[in-house]
């Protein structure tokens, strides 16, 4: 059990952070800013009192982080009130003091844009100032209603949600959004991210946020902790719970002494953490590296999708060549595939007088001709659900009732066959006017897979020779099938002709022709 007033030294910690913090850090980062374009452009004399005030922000933003670094250690209020309004007037005097010098010596040697960030830390120094009397003023005995009902929501906030479940390179650049409600962090941010060559959004809220990755997409979002109403943990929380979002990465950005917020960051699915005040260099190693990890993630889904897609064109081509449910048996790890049916339909199908035809037609001809033939039955076996088995020469064979059972086997191959009669009537299937003659043959089968290369599906059976037998002694334009086949089909078949014959190999037997 904690102790009862860590809630109200957390809300306490938060009120001097968000309060103090904010304007040394502006300080910290618009010296940076200055001393790389001094550097770059002159005058070299001011660096000397550059110096001399970074030492001083330094020194202001170490004693700012000592006063927060754990709300645990916070001292009495007389003893705080003497550490803020005497100790940290020193090195506030001092950033005034050579900051004013500066802009006086040197006004018509500095460039503009330096001249202008010179009078931003003076800006934020005497803001500090005040804010330091604020904060004294409030934590002893002037704290409003509204401001301890504000912190107090703040930091009641920040605890849920840390206590909440857990839900080339050197010239890579990318498009930033940044997210802090302090204007100077903002344009600190903004200003450092644009000289590598990064395109950045400044943002100051969630709302703000939800906005604008709406409406433009971001390689990286760097996102402040510690933001009143919405706090950052819970904009990161709804970013990664957003499915168009979620893989934008995150990087939380806060001068708060916490690590258990930090842990709750890193398992909700940020990216990285960086620390307030934020060092330049720190600050673009860890953009640069999580542009490179999103860059490879990129790349890894494009590889993703590439090797799906070629998975899905090889499945489509096995699918047309093997059954199915063969194929699902064959990834579980099936080698041998062999299956019994006692129940299923052979249908042959070959053309008539196509040897006298091979010799009086050109090659190529011949060719689309068959093809153009096929490639119909290929359809029509499709649409009635019946499995083509294979093409020998100008013949074709197609089986129903395997690999999958189905009662009504015989009843869809005499469909299967009536279609393929009638579509040979159709010109744009053969222009040579192809005939066919069908033989269809119910029974038991034997139904496996054979081979290693270019393995094929294959039946086997007296089923299939008597099929194979009525078909080469069957008509032109009319489907002979099996007394087995018509007692299949029974009040489905139309008015049948009998024909009585002998078989070789099998003897004397009855069949019919069916239109």
């Amino acid at each position: 059990m904690e102790p009862p007033d860590r809630h109200h030294k957390l809300a306490y910690a938060a009120r001097i952070s968000q309060r103090l913090s904010g304007p040394s850090e502006a300080i910290t980062g618009f010296l940076d800013l200055i001393f790389v374009e001094v550097q770059n452009s002159g005058p070299t004399d001011a660096l000397e009192d550059l110096e001399k005030v970074r030492t001083a922000a330094a020194r202001l933003a170490r004693m700012i982080s000592n006063l927060t670094n754990d709300p645990r250690d916070i001292a009495s209020d007389a003893d705080l009130q003497v550490r803020l309004r005497h100790d940290l007037r020193s090195p506030i005097n001092a950033i005034i003091g050579y900051s004013e010098m500066i802009a006086e010596d040197f006004a018509d040697d500095l460039a503009p844009s330096t001249l202008q960030d010179l009078n931003v830390i003076l800006q934020e120094a005497r803001r500090l100032t005040l804010r330091i009397d604020e904060v004294v003023d409030g934590a002893l005995s002037d704290d409003s209603e509204e401001d301890v009902v504000n912190d107090g929501l703040i930091a009641e906030s920040l605890e849920r949600s840390i206590n909440a479940a857990n839900p080339d390179k050197n010239a890579l650049t990318g498009h930033i959004l940044v997210i802090d409600d302090e204007a100077p962090n903002r344009e600190i941010l903004k200003r450092q991210l644009e000289r590598r060559g990064h395109t950045v959004k400044a943002v100051g809220s969630a709302a703000e946020t939800f906005s604008a990755m709406q409406e433009e997409q971001f390689d990286l979002v760097l996102l402040d902790i510690l933001m009143p109403q919405v706090n950052g943990i819970q904009v990161l929380e709804h970013i990664k719970s957003d499915g168009a979002l979620r893989e934008t990465p995150v990087v939380m950005v806060s001068g708060l002494k916490e690590t258990g917020a930090i842990a709750r960051c890193i398992s909700i699915g940020a990216e990285d953490y960086l620390p307030k005040p934020i060092d330049p260099v720190l600050l673009h190693a860890r953009v640069d590296a999580c542009l490179e990890r999103k860059r490879w993630r990129a790349r890894e889904i494009a590889f993703n999708e590439e090797i799906k897609y070629e998975k899905d064109r090889a499945d489509t081509l096995l699918l047309s060549m093997l059954p199915a449910p063969v194929i699902l048996r064959l990834n579980n790890g099936e080698t041998h595939i062999a299956d019994r049916f006692e129940g299923a339909t052979i249908v042959f199908a070959d053309i008539v007088d196509f040897t006298p035809l091979v010799a009086r037609i050109d090659a190529s001809a011949l060719v689309r001709e068959l093809s153009s033939v096929f490639t119909a039955f290929d359809e029509l076996a499709l649409h009635h659900d019946i499995e083509k088995i294979k093409t020998i020469g100008d013949a074709y064979m197609a089986a129903s009732g395997i690999p999958a059972k189905r009662p009504d086997h015989a009843e869809i191959a005499v469909d299967f066959a009536r279609s393929m009669i009638r579509r040979m009537g159709d010109s744009s299937v053969s222009q040579a006017g192809l005939q066919i003659r069908v033989g269809v043959h119910s029974g038991p089968v034997i139904a496996g897979l054979i081979g290693r290369t270019r393995s094929v599906y294959d039946v086997w059976g007296e089923t299939v020779n008597l099929a194979s037998r009525l078909e080469s002694s069957g008509q032109a334009g009319k489907i002979h099938i099996s007394d087995a086949t018509r007692r299949s089909i029974g009040r489905h078949v139309a008015a049948c002709q009998a024909h009585q014959h002998s078989v070789k190999g099998i003897g004397p037997i009855t069949s019919y022709f069916i239109d």
